[in-house]
């Protein structure tokens, strides 16, 4: 891998991990239509190390807050029923299932998944799954003339239920094309929680499984094309980045509709069925090599 690609391929992780478009198929996307081999799945979970850092930054209160209410409520009993420490026992349980099902599924996912015919489908499907959720959500806060407005959910009222509930939503994005941010926040709007809260949920959710995965693939660098080098810029380009569209994304959803997402999560999910039914793009596309 040049240093070239890997300053797009850290652009493009920057840009698309907290949107609801996939980063990972971004990633394979970008590799696969510039003629670059598959960067991988090891390229794409450490770069990920540098997005999800700007997630520690963004949210560093909540954070501070959450891990130390939780670590005094292990001595503590009082402390137990605080919303701050148990939002710490709902992150490690909704962090299970991505965690049993990565290691189980680790073959598929640096195979089969990889797939653009596969990415095709679960960008396309995805986006209706979250368009229909986006619209569940927009008639509850707006009401309508024989509706009265429906209060929705926070993140005071996430329970063990919930919590597993986004765990395995996230465990979805194992698959590239899922989104990691898309399904949970599809699945928090479709158990009725706000944009705000879901997404907040969804980001905080994500540290964990992001950093193991991360560590986890360490061992893989300088393995095939990918060295040391050019990944680990790669990461320090999709903090920055990502730094600047979470803090965007975070404004955006309080006031807009995910709708935009969704017509362009079709749009490209249908042109990657074109061009390989066509046999413009292999489905397969640099896999050979990456």
């Amino acid at each position: 891998m040049s240093w070239f690609e890997s300053f797009v391929l850290g652009l493009v992780q920057g840009l698309t991990e907290f949107l609801p478009i996939s980063s990972s198929a971004h990633l394979r996307l970008t590799a696969a239509f510039a003629g670059w081999h598959d960067p991988g799945a090891a390229f794409t979970a450490i770069s990920q190390i540098g997005t999800e850092a700007a997630v520690l930054i963004y949210f560093r209160k909540d954070i501070a807050r959450i891990v130390s209410a939780w670590v005094r409520s292990l001595t503590d009993k009082g402390m137990r029923a605080d919303h701050d420490a148990q939002m710490g026992w709902l992150v490690i349980v909704g962090s299970i299932p991505i965690g049993v099902l990565g290691i189980t599924l680790k073959d598929q996912i640096e195979g089969p998944f990889r797939d653009l015919r596969l990415i095709a489908t679960t960008l396309i499907v995805m986006g209706i799954v979250l368009g229909i959720a986006d619209r569940l959500a927009a008639r509850d806060e707006d009401g309508g003339k024989h509706r009265a407005v429906k209060e929705r959910k926070t993140l005071k009222d996430l329970g063990i239920r919930d919590g597993l509930i986004y765990g395995f939503c996230q465990a979805m994005a194992l698959i590239p094309g899922v989104s990691r941010s898309g399904a949970t926040i599809s699945g928090g709007l479709l158990m009725g929680y706000t944009r705000e809260s879901a997404a907040r949920y969804s980001f905080l959710l994500a540290i964990p499984a992001v950093l193991a995965s991360g560590a986890y693939e360490l061992k893989d660098v300088g393995e095939g094309h990918v060295s040391w080098g050019p990944t680990i810029f790669a990461t320090v380009v999709a903090f920055f980045v990502g730094y600047a569209v979470i803090a965007w994304f975070m404004k955006f959803i309080t006031t807009k509709s995910f709708m935009p997402f969704v017509y362009y999560r079709v749009a490209l999910g249908i042109l990657i069925f074109i061009l390989v039914s066509t046999g413009a793009l292999s489905p397969h596309a640099g896999e050979s090599a990456g």
